[in-house]
């Protein structure tokens, strides 16, 4: 477990969750020790509601380096880690990057089809990619180049989102829905074109205060939203296509904001077929401010009393050939993905599909009720 760690773990304050013999519990660990709070924050969402920077009391359950967790590909057993996200909602923002709109634009005109997709990808790189980066969202000169755009044939929905004045916000997946660290993730088994998206992901409270962040794979089905946008919710919220973890790091001294708008998130892909792929994705390059995102996503229009995950987007969109030259990348079962950075550890899952994934069947009344018989309520 200390491979997925931060860099500086020994300093960094990790809010998760484990599941035990009794039931899922939120944990802090904190100074080499981990700590179960459920006796003073039931849920991840009452911490983090409650948080003022001061780690409440718990049960001591020793020095992480002597506590083992089991992947959930490799064995059932507890304890094992979960999601850090429980009763909150799960959000996300797409095409929040120049690269990874000029994909969505890609996906929307090869109709899914990935075979079409590398003859369209470098015409329209040339065309639209220079301008798209040189220009704030929402901006006079963002308006301009949309005319333009529109003049030429080339705008999309997908453009509009990446440099209009409304950022993309969708719900990625239920809430408890979520899979952690050394899960399955899943892909649909009728899905032939899809690839993981390498996040960070926000932690915020009800008040939309920004307390920490993690890692996130927003897994996604090119063949299926480039048919029609309108598929969103079939390309995105799928069974354990929605992996975060390890912990969420909050901010302090030693991790702030301003970590996260400079870091730069890896992805390794690593498949039994002894294919091999590396990428990152630099936040700094983002077209939006995780500020702007979060007021984007709670205000006067809409609340979210348990708070919410966060998505802020990915540049990367893997198009180097896995089996056949001009088809790009898809994964395959499997297929071990590993999101990383220095300050937030390793996000570490293997590949199913959604059919063979386990089931999620701990929902909220499942929670409610395990919490209660614990006298946890």
């Amino acid at each position: 477990m200390l491979e997925a760690l931060p860099r500086d773990w020994q300093r960094a304050t990790l809010v998760g969750r484990l599941q035990t013999s009794a039931g899922p519990s939120p944990v802090v660990l904190a100074g080499g020790r981990i700590r179960d709070v459920s006796q003073h924050a039931p849920t991840v969402s009452h911490l983090l509601n409650a948080w003022q920077g001061e780690i409440p009391p718990g049960t001591d359950l020793g020095r992480i380096e002597d506590f083992a967790l089991a992947a959930a590909f490799e064995s059932l057993h507890v304890p094992r880690l979960l999601s850090p996200f429980d009763l909150q909602c799960i959000k996300a923002c797409g095409v929040t990057f120049a690269i990874s709109a000029i994909e969505r634009v890609i996906e929307e005109r090869a109709r899914g089809d990935a075979a079409k997709a590398d003859s369209i990808r470098g015409d329209l790189r040339e065309r639209v990619g220079s301008d798209i980066r040189s220009v704030k969202p929402g901006s006079d000169a963002a308006q301009r180049l949309k005319q333009a755009l529109i003049a030429d044939g080339l705008w999309s929905q997908y453009l509009e989102v990446a440099i209009g004045p409304d950022a993309e916000v969708f719900t990625k997946s239920p809430v408890l829905s979520s899979v952690g660290w050394g899960d399955w993730i899943g892909v649909r088994s009728d899905s032939a074109w899809n690839n993981p998206e390498p996040e960070i992901v926000l932690a915020c409270d009800r008040q939309a205060r920004i307390l920490g962040a993690t890692l996130g794979n927003d897994v996604n089905l090119r063949d299926i939203e480039g048919r029609s946008a309108l598929l969103l919710g079939k390309a995105k919220d799928n069974t354990a296509s929605c992996a975060i973890g390890p912990f969420i790091r909050l901010f302090d001294d030693h991790f702030s904001l301003d970590d996260v708008r400079t870091t730069v998130v890896k992805l390794e892909i690593v498949g039994e077929d002894n294919f091999r792929l590396e990428g990152s994705s630099t936040m700094s390059q983002i077209s939006r401010s995780p500020e702007e995102l979060v007021q984007q996503t709670l205000g006067k229009h809409h609340q979210y009393p348990d708070g919410f995950a966060l998505f802020l987007g990915t540049l990367f969109a893997p198009v180097v050939d896995r089996d056949t030259k001009g088809l790009g990348f898809t994964h395959k079962p499997n297929d071990m993905v590993r999101v990383s950075t220095d300050l937030l550890g390793t996000l570490e899952n293997k590949v199913t599909t959604c059919d063979q994934a386990p089931p999620w069947t701990f929902g909220i009344g499942a929670l409610m009720k395990n919490l209660a018989q614990r006298g946890l309520l």
